[in-house]
């Protein structure tokens, strides 16, 4: 049995859910896009290949066996993205919780049964139907779950509004001890304004620092408070075209141990310059879907 345990986003991690790239099916139409930068890159004929997608996935499955993380793998559907694992569940404490996702994705779920198994059926929650939630919109940090969220009036006409209302008042619930706090989060079919998640402009890392990008929060007063909490001077803020590379969507080992994008030189040398090992790979291909490394994972077990 899998002994699920997250608190954080940087603690040491032990077991994680690596998604797939392979089959994932034809280049999708314009209309099947689900996000701005899909559809940039559909209709500019730049839609990554899959062969390449796979060869960055197994540049991060080979990090994380170097460090000896026991790495889950989904099973392979036809024909499927299974890319962004991070979008169908995520652990809180000892608790899996299974995201309410666009109807098109359930099957995703279906193929981490062999992970599920291992995990005791109390253990697993899976949200009333009005509880929209995605695991990139959800960062427990220690007393805190940070969740970024879309309360406007027209939430229903927007596919990049991911987490709603609900969701906020269903994790209250499920973590009365915690402290929950929502972030509004700017949402535009222009893929360079447009935060698709909470990780799309926000992340904390380990040593008390944080990457975040400000226009990616509706409400300025929500974005000081994150200033406030990390401290100014431990934060590396992102421009808008950083933010658009996914600047923000790094994903931590332990600590001290991150794993970034080989092209992000001006966040990479800044994160060297504070103490971090840092694990680079390519991870461009795979960008182009509006995802990137912490996308990617479902992490099961830290320390």
């Amino acid at each position: 049995m899998l002994q699920l345990n997250i608190t954080n986003e940087v603690a040491p991690l032990k077991a994680v859910v690596l998604g797939t790239a392979e089959s994932c099916g034809p280049i999708p139409k314009p209309e099947e896009a689900y996000d701005p930068k899909s559809l940039e890159h559909i209709l500019a004929g730049t839609y990554p290949k899959e062969e390449d997608m796979v060869k960055e996935m197994d540049a991060f499955a080979a990090v994380f066996e170097k460090y000896d993380v026991q790495v889950f793998r989904p099973e392979v559907l036809e024909n499927c993205n299974q890319i962004f694992s991070r979008d169908i569940a995520f652990v809180i404490e000892n608790k899996l919780i299974l995201a309410n996702i666009l109807p098109d994705r359930e099957k995703e779920i279906e193929a981490i049964l062999h992970v599920l198994d291992k995990i005791p059926e109390g253990n697993i929650i899976r949200p009333p139907e009005e509880v929209h939630v995605e695991g990139g919109d959800v960062m427990p940090w220690n007393d805190y779950i940070f969740v970024g969220t879309y309360t406007s009036d027209d939430y229903a006409d927007w596919i990049t509004a991911r987490t709603n209302k609900a969701a906020v008042a269903f994790l209250k619930t499920q973590f009365p001890h915690k402290k929950v706090k929502s972030f509004e989060l700017r949402k535009s079919k222009n893929a360079r304004e447009n935060a698709l998640h909470l990780d799309c402009c926000f992340q904390p890392l380990g040593k008390g620092k944080a990457i975040l990008h400000k226009n990616g929060f509706l409400v300025k007063e929500e974005y000081e408070w994150l200033v406030n909490f990390f401290g100014k001077d431990n934060i590396f803020e992102i421009t808008n075209d950083e933010m658009y590379m996914m600047f923000s969507n790094v994903f931590s080992i332990s600590p001290e141990v991150v794993v970034s994008e080989q092209h992000f030189t001006r966040l990479n040398e800044w994160l060297r310059e504070q103490g971090f090992v840092v694990e680079e790979i390519p991870y461009a291909e795979i960008s182009k879907q509006e995802g990137l490394l912490r996308c990617s994972t479902l992490p099961l077990v830290r320390e």
